[in-house]
């Protein structure tokens, strides 16, 4: 049979800028839709059809082999061509074996040594006739990303905190290769993956942002063949705090303030992540002015100092006002009038 060229990019129904995220995620797409087990009613072409998928992803989701895919281009078709043509000259000559190296001869011979070759030596290697070598080599499990929700008081204060978390790692009965022998891996369903749950104590940093990752050594996917173990990046999502909103490392809080506060000024206590504190506040202050206290927000997360916390003044109107009190300001009202005038 022909080595006929397939485009792997194609089969996954990805461009080839796609990146390894998008690879991956059209892979798991595709493999639930081409399972055999849910497709009872045609279960030879799904199963054709989910071992060309898993073809594929090896290749595409492991950057050499796809480095060396993209290299060789559309050549593949022609270079499949002529080794299906030395195979059967060499079967007219009576020769009974065919090794694929054969075809990285034909290819080097067309197209020069440097690259070709190689390519199909490790490509082929990996998916048709693995080396028994490279099985017993040892290989770093890959990283993993999870996500660490953290409240405003949690980032000022810092500490450890203990979180469960629901990851994807690489299945240990197929060991990440979806099938078990010739069949679909009972365990993963073909995808290679499997969720597995963890509860870690991890290390908050003070002054943490949006955004930041903690690193956690070796809690990442499993190694092969006795490998090391990846290591686990958790991305911070601060949650929203009902009284403080922070930007960088200010806060920023309101506070309602008597009218009478801010025309003839006086002292108020403020809210702090440490306890309120007492704040002045100078006679004829806007509504809705910042007034700064220094060294009152979050903590630097290198040098050691502090944001500071600004407060805006919300005026604070009576709701309900004597005749005395209406007569009062009706006095004020005309004084500001009369000294307009003047």
């Amino acid at each position: 049979m022909a080595v006929t060229y397939k485009d792997y990019y194609k089969v996954l129904g990805v461009p080839k800028s796609a990146t390894e995220q998008e690879i991956k995620s059209a892979y798991r797409k595709l493999a639930r839709k081409w399972h055999p087990d849910a497709n009872p009613d045609k279960p030879k072409e799904a199963e054709e059809k989910f071992k060309e998928i898993q073809e594929a992803y090896e290749v595409l989701s492991d950057p050499e082999k796809r480095r060396k895919y993209d290299a060789l281009g559309s050549d593949w078709e022609r270079a499949a061509q002529q080794a299906e043509q030395q195979r059967r000259y060499r079967a007219r000559e009576g020769a009974t074996t065919f090794d694929f190296g054969d075809l990285g001869d034909i290819i080097a011979g067309e197209f020069g040594s440097d690259g070709f070759s190689d390519f199909f030596h490790a490509f082929f290697d990996g998916i048709g006739r693995r080396r028994s070598t490279s099985a017993s080599v040892p290989h770093r499990g890959r990283d993993l990303e999870g996500s660490i929700a953290v409240t405003l008081r949690e980032a000022y204060e810092g500490g450890t905190k203990t979180v469960t978390l629901q990851l994807e790692n690489r299945c240990a009965r197929c060991g990440g290769s979806g099938l078990v022998g010739q069949r679909i891996c009972p365990v993963c369903h073909g995808t290679g993956e499997v969720l597995t749950t963890k509860t870690l104590d991890v290390k908050i940093p003070r002054g943490v942002r949006e955004g930041q990752r903690i690193r956690l050594a070796g809690q990442g996917g499993s190694g092969f063949h006795g490998g090391p173990p990846g290591d686990l990046y958790l991305v911070v999502h601060l949650q929203p705090d009902e009284t403080f909103r922070r930007e960088d490392d200010d806060l920023y809080v309101d506070l309602p303030v008597s009218i009478y506060d801010l025309v003839l000024g006086g002292e108020v206590r403020v809210p702090t992540l440490t306890g309120s504190v007492t704040m002045k506040i100078p006679s004829g202050t806007q509504n809705g002015q910042l007034l700064r206290l220094r060294g009152k927000g979050m903590p630097h997360l290198r040098d050691g100092g502090y944001g500071d916390l600004y407060v805006r003044v919300v005026a604070q109107l009576p709701k309900r006002l004597s005749e005395r009190e209406r007569q009062l300001y009706r006095e004020l009202a005309e004084l500001q009038s009369s000294g307009a005038r003047s």
